[in-house]
């Protein structure tokens, strides 16, 4: 243990070293590093995906490539059609009182990027939030979750296969202690991105070097159905359940639906389950839960909501021996439920009614604020209600999990969500100082303002700034 924190302070310490040497990569530079990621996943796309499959006991290789290496391809497509507009000096405006002066921000690294990564979707959430850190001009520690040690090895021994990028980026492998290690380095900004409680230290941790942070965490992202919904839109709501066995951070956890629709919510999910998961609990397309104590803890809110009086529908058969659970609806919800206290990450969902679309909300109001909520339905003025009447990391209209891949929206929470955004610009930003240059001309144009003051700055002050100095400033 004590020699895996000293690798990792000495990978520290050498980045920042040659940070201070070189504290701005040129963009061709950043570029050829973008070039080399990007063809490294198409290249191994399917070693990932066989690592990931290791590491989950199952897990499709199709959905794997498809959900981690596309949309990883695409987001670094997206650095490199933008690189050079990003790193450009941004022209501001200078207000007459200044002039003759021009302004400009202009984007800097801010030195070595702290990556933590989790074990849900490993690929996307390390090269993802990787391609922008480097689009910015950082140096890079990116530090993988234990339960993806598969893949961890496979993604250290390709990184460093790759000329410029391994002068760059390094992958940290290691357990709940090294990661403790990994998040009290001081680094010029630390991305997390996990659960609220383990934010809550990597947090503390950062604090102890005042460490720029974002976080990036789940919670409880409520689906509402609006009573007129079109029911073509109903496959889309379930998939964004059925996705990686729900172990997804911004999988609808939780779902809203008028009075008088679950038996109607029942026999299509049924209908869904029967078409796209056939022999549910042996298909090679369903997800197996990523640990034996993650699916007991699962198996644990599916008893306690039966327990205290809840209608569970099952979709599958138990099997001891596999690391996969059947899928469950909950009907007859209550808050005393644990099912309503926790993120399920899990493909576990529980319904609960409601009869106006106010007490709908209210209810969403109640709760912390989720990562992403969800909205089934044409009413214009039901979207407005919701747009302006609720708080959330995104919100995402007729369908699930989709927004993540908008490589132009930013991706963040909001209160026990998260905070701090990335993707799109917003990503390059949130690695980079955005440094203020304010440069003043030759002509000296300001010296009224030097004491000792006359009656030109309160000339001005009264009749430029609109100030009521009173007689005695006359």
């Amino acid at each position: 243990m004590a020699g895996m924190n000293m690798g990792l302070n000495v990978a520290f310490t050498e980045f920042m070293h040659e940070y201070s040497n070189n504290p701005y990569p040129s963009v061709s530079k950043r570029r050829d590093m973008l070039k080399q990621l990007k063809n490294m996943l198409k290249a191994n796309g399917e070693e990932l995906a066989a690592a990931i499959q290791a590491d989950y006991c199952h897990r499709s290789k199709t959905e794997s490539l498809f959900l981690e290496i596309y949309p990883s391809i695409k987001a670094i497509d997206y650095c490199l059609s933008h690189l050079r507009s990003w790193t450009k000096p941004r022209k501001k405006r200078v207000s007459w009182h200044f002039w003759p002066a021009s302004a400009y921000v202009l984007p800097q690294p801010v030195g070595v990027v702290g990556i933590i990564v989790p074990w849900n979707y490993p690929v996307f959430l390390s090269i993802v939030p990787l391609a922008y850190a480097l689009a910015a001009g950082n140096r890079v520690l990116v530090k993988m979750s234990e339960l993806s040690s598969e893949l961890g090895q496979v993604m250290q021994r390709l990184i460093s296969s790759l000329p410029t990028v391994s002068q760059f980026v390094k992958i940290i492998d290691g357990d709940v202690e090294v990661g403790r290690a990994f998040s009290s380095l001081p680094f010029g900004h630390l991305l997390f991105t996990g659960s609220t409680q383990v934010g809550r230290a990597v947090m503390a941790s950062a604090s102890k070097h005042l460490t720029p942070v974002t976080l990036e965490l789940g919670g409880k992202s409520p689906a509402i159905l609006s009573d007129g919904m079109n029911p073509a839109y109903l496959p889309r709501l379930f998939m964004g359940k059925l996705f990686n066995a729900g172990q997804t951070c911004i999988a609808p956890d939780y779902l809203l639906v008028p009075a008088g629709l679950e038996s109607y919510i029942e026999s299509r999910f049924a209908e869904f389950i029967n078409r796209h998961y056939p022999n549910l609990m042996a298909n090679d397309n369903y997800t197996g839960i990523i640990s034996l104590a993650h699916k007991q803890r699962l198996q644990e809110l599916v008893d306690d909501a039966r327990q205290k009086g809840a209608r569970v529908v099952q979709f599958g058969q138990e099997i001891e021996t596999v690391q996969k659970i059947p899928v469950y609806l909950i009907f007859n919800v209550n808050s005393n439920m644990k099912v309503m206290h926790e993120e399920i990450f899990g493909p576990i969902l529980p319904i609960m009614t409601y009869e106006k679309l106010a007490d709908a909300i209210h209810f969403i109001n109640s709760m912390p604020n989720p990562l992403a909520l969800y909205y089934f339905g044409d009413d214009k003025d039901e979207l407005k209600r919701l747009e302006y009447g609720t708080l959330s990391g995104a919100l995402t209209i007729n369908d699930t999990l989709m927004h993540v891949a908008i490589d132009d929206l930013p991706f963040g929470g909001v209160g026990q969500s998260g905070f701090g955004q990335y993707h799109g610009q917003e990503g390059f930003d949130r690695f980079s100082q955005l440094k203020p240059v304010f440069k003043k001309k030759r002509i000296a144009t300001a010296a009224w303002l030097y004491p000792p003051y006359g009656k030109l700055i309160h000339w001005y002050l009264r009749y430029i700034a609109g100030i009521n100095l009173g007689r005695n400033n006359e």
